[in-house]
């Protein structure tokens, strides 16, 4: 008899084990890092970090040099390096290790991602007790080189990483947005470029481009193919367009204010230049620098940290010679609806630690992120793309003044697209404005693209975009992202969120089991 309860026993264990982590999970109360009194360098450690690169072989070259000269002043530190050319990739990685606790130590990522990384237990460290430590923080006394200290760092990027009352993210690199633009096309339609872009000016110049001749061909161009506006990123583009009007997105607890009238209005409108042929995007066209460089597109919107693949001389260009068009490059300000308010995101890699047994391990660890914030470091990636220092450290230093005044020098490290990218951030970092950050945040982004790319799509195959259809749209694009479940994404509770669906499926592996083993005991004590 005793057999069989403890068998029934097991069973319930683990049915409510079960229940316990599909209907009860959320977010965990991440518990404050003690930083150790001394680092012991009696001892190695061997830390693991995960990063991007933009397929630039430069940039993997500045990483590998940052680790060797790490690695001098911390002999006792091995840092090997797991490069990835995606951060969709990074992130969907961290959640598959999270459930099996093979996390790397550091690692390149978003905000968004790392509100979704704590909802294991104890997976992300809080900083907050590390930045200020005397001896091992931010310009600590006993840490091997030039930290640079808290005050340093650019307040608006350091609270981006701020979660829930708690920094868990060092700022790495900077970048916003921007609208490459073939000027000689602008004005051979005859426009001016203002001061400042406006949306109205973008479509009517876009759709002044879709003129044709009697050939077939389009008269600014005199070729097949012309797609006047096509924009890399359409969450951003929805997301800054929502903004500038002062319309709702989210909340920074998490309440989804996506789906309003202004939204509404704004697809409409796409749709409408979409129908002339005015306007696409990169996931249905294709890299509007392709089409930029090749004399098929006037307006090409995306990370200034793409430059260096924009215009007649860019040095990563993507296309071949004979297809280049030789034009002028100006790059502006993504087009505001209120130029005299203007509202441009900011966004750009962070770095967090992972939590680890060892204190000495998440220390070691802890040190190398803040290495990645040096003078060498920063200055050095900057450099690669249109990205800024993220320290006034190193946004001062002598290097950096030096390299931004050699805009135009050669069309490598001086290309003037590239600096004159980086300088549009410098100059307007008081008008950057991030979004709220929580559990369910990065779906929220990929709704707000979403939206765009459904009806872009929808237009091309000649299916009606209305009030109608758009609201049809807003119910289909919130179950596909499953943004009505309970949690951040739709109660505004930053404290509950679903477990990564790796784990979850483990988990409930690991139960089945034992409910079977469970049965098998009761089954198998019936018949005996």
């Amino acid at each position: 008899m005793r057999s069989f309860w403890k068998a029934g026993a097991l069973a319930l264990t683990a049915a409510a084990s079960l229940c316990l982590f599909t209907g009860c999970h959320g977010a965990r109360e991440t518990t404050a890092f003690s930083v150790p009194e001394e680092f012991d360098t009696s001892k190695d450690y061997e830390i693991t970090f995960w990063a991007k690169n933009d397929t630039n072989i430069t940039q993997t070259e500045i990483y590998k040099q940052a680790i060797e000269d790490f690695q001098e002043l911390y002999p006792n530190i091995t840092v090997n390096l797991r490069l990835y050319t995606d951060y969709g990739d990074i992130y969907n990685d961290v959640i598959t290790n999270i459930s099996t606790g093979t996390t790397p130590n550091v690692c390149i990522t978003y905000p968004d991602h790392i509100a979704t990384y704590m909802t294991g237990q104890n997976t992300v460290v809080p900083l907050d007790e590390l930045m200020s430590d005397e001896k091992y923080g931010l310009g600590g006394s006993q840490v091997n080189f030039d930290s640079p200290a808290a005050d340093e760092i650019i307040p608006q990027f350091l609270e981006e990483c701020s979660l829930n009352g708690h920094y868990y993210a060092l700022p790495y690199m900077r970048s916003t947005e921007a609208c490459y633009i073939n000027k000689t096309y602008v004005e051979a339609l005859g426009y001016t470029l203002p001061e400042t872009l406006t949306w109205d000016f973008i479509w009517e110049v876009s759709e002044a481009a879709t003129a044709m001749n009697e050939d077939g061909t389009y008269q600014v161009n005199g070729q097949d193919v012309m797609i006047p506006f096509i924009y890399k990123s359409t969450d951003n583009m929805m997301i800054q367009m929502l903004r500038q009007l002062g319309a709702g997105y989210s909340t920074d607890s998490g309440e989804i204010q996506l789906f309003n009238d202004t939204t509404t209005e704004l697809l409409n409108t796409i749709a409408a230049h979409v129908k002339t042929g005015a306007f696409s995007t990169f996931k249905i066209s294709g890299y509007p620098a392709n089409f930029l460089n090749a004399g098929q597109c006037i307006f090409a919107i995306d990370s200034t940290a793409g430059a260096t693949w924009m215009g007649t001389n860019a040095p990563l260009s993507d296309i071949s010679e004979d297809s280049l068009v030789d034009f002028e490059t100006e790059v502006m300000m993504i087009p505001q609806f209120d130029p005299d308010n203007p509202q441009m995101i900011s966004q750009g890699p962070s770095v967090c630690v992972f939590n680890k047994t060892d204190p000495q391990e998440v220390l070691a660890s802890w040190l190398f992120a803040q290495y990645l914030l040096t003078n060498d470091v920063q200055i050095a990636y900057a450099r690669t793309e249109g990205y800024i220092p993220v320290t006034t450290k190193a946004q001062e230093s002598d290097a950096y003044q030096d390299y931004l005044s050699r805009e135009g020098e050669d069309n490598n490290a001086y290309y003037d697209v590239k600096i004159k990218a980086s300088k549009l951030l410098l100059d307007n970092i008081g008008n950057t404005f991030t979004t709220p950050v929580f559990n369910g945040s990065t779906s929220l982004r990929d709704a707000a693209g979403q939206l765009i790319e459904d009806v872009t799509k929808a237009v091309r195959r000649k299916q009606e975009v209305s009030d109608e259809s758009i609201q049809a749209l807003y119910s289909d694009v919130t179950d596909l992202y499953h943004l009505n479940e309970t949690g951040a994404a739709s109660s505004g509770k930053t404290e509950f969120g679903p477990l990564p669906s790796t784990a979850v499926i483990l988990l409930a592996s690991l139960a089945a089991a034992w409910v079977f083993i469970g049965l098998y005991a009761v089954i198998t004590r019936g018949r005996s």
